[in-house]
């Protein structure tokens, strides 16, 4: 038996065929020193037997409902909590075989980052990325960095603002001391949400293009101008900025980010989603005393300087 040194954990929604391929490409990992736990969020249909045929030992737990991915990842992290390093996974996702390995052999090598971002590649087009970790901009937007960029192999490890969580590493004590994700959010921006705050507490994260991960990418949701993407994602861009953004950026920038909300309303209005953008908006207005006061708390125990936020973050006039 190989020594354990991190938990995967994967939340699923109706996505059982995915779920099956990434737990077989978890099975030909070259390096088993991991334990994998799976939370489904009560898919419409049950768990086909076979996913439990794959990985012997996987620890399973089945919900009553769908308490949404940040409450269901917080569950599995309490329950993973004696590893050293948590790794989050999408099931829409296929890891290299030498993924875990990659990440792991990182930790040693750079000790100074307490994440780590897998790169993804898209699933249907291995020449274009997914995403190179998160890219946060002052605006308060946030997006998957080099998105639809042609894939690479030369490139060197390099800080990026967060990790994306359909596939990361996070040291186990640091997800605990920050409370997990923000289950107020239920899905989309609660990676960033936690990525910001992980930087707020002094803490970095290294991207390591040697850890690939294929990734379909909204495989449950519609895609992401679905309703349900649009929605949650610019609800939670709002309470991401007004929770996070410490003193002097926030007052420097609060116009950037009421223009970005601004013109979001518009353009999602143009393209027909006028309800929904509109709904958004008012239940993250609704929400803001509630945000004002988990920001007060995050805030009087910030660590890192303006000046490094600052360093990190994307100042583009244009998004690139």
């Amino acid at each position: 038996m190989a020594p354990i040194h991190c938990s995967i954990i994967i939340v699923n929604w109706n996505s059982w065929e995915l779920l099956a391929l990434c737990l077989e490409a978890l099975a030909r990992q070259t390096n088993k020193g991991f334990k994998v736990y799976v939370a489904d969020n009560a898919s419409e249909s049950p768990p086909p037997a076979e996913i439990f045929s794959i990985l012997p030992d996987l620890n399973y737990i089945q919900n009553d409902n769908n308490i949404g991915f940040a409450a269901a990842n917080n569950t599995l992290i309490e329950q993973a909590r004696d590893a050293q390093w948590t790794v989050l996974l999408n099931p829409d996702t296929c890891p290299e075989p030498d993924w875990i390995a990659q990440l792991l052999d990182a930790t040693k090598r750079y000790t100074d980052y307490q994440a780590y971002s897998s790169r993804l590649v898209q699933y249907d087009n291995h020449e274009l990325l997914d995403g190179d970790g998160d890219e946060y901009h002052v605006s308060g937007l946030a997006w998957r960095k080099g998105f639809n960029k042609r894939y690479s192999e030369r490139v060197t490890p390099t800080e990026v603002f967060s990790p994306c969580a359909a596939a990361a590493m996070y040291r186990t004590d640091v997800l605990l001391e920050l409370g997990g994700f923000d289950e107020d959010f239920f899905c989309y921006f609660e990676d960033v949400d936690l990525g910001f705050r992980l930087r707020l507490a002094g803490h970095k994260c290294l991207l390591i293009p040697s850890a690939v991960v294929y990734h379909v990418g909204s495989a449950t949701t519609g895609g992401q101008q679905s309703d349900f993407s649009v929605y949650y994602g610019h609800r939670n861009l709002v309470w991401t900025f007004v929770k996070n953004m410490p003193g002097l950026l926030f007052w420097l920038f609060l116009p950037v980010h009421i223009l970005l909300n601004i013109i979001s309303l518009f353009w999602f209005i143009f393209k027909g989603q006028g309800r929904v953008i509109l709904r958004s908006k008012r239940d993250a207005l609704a929400r803001l005393p509630r945000m004002l006061r988990k920001r007060k708390a995050i805030q009087v125990h910030r660590v890192a300087s303006i000046s490094a936020l600052w360093r990190i973050m994307n100042k583009s006039i244009f998004h690139k």
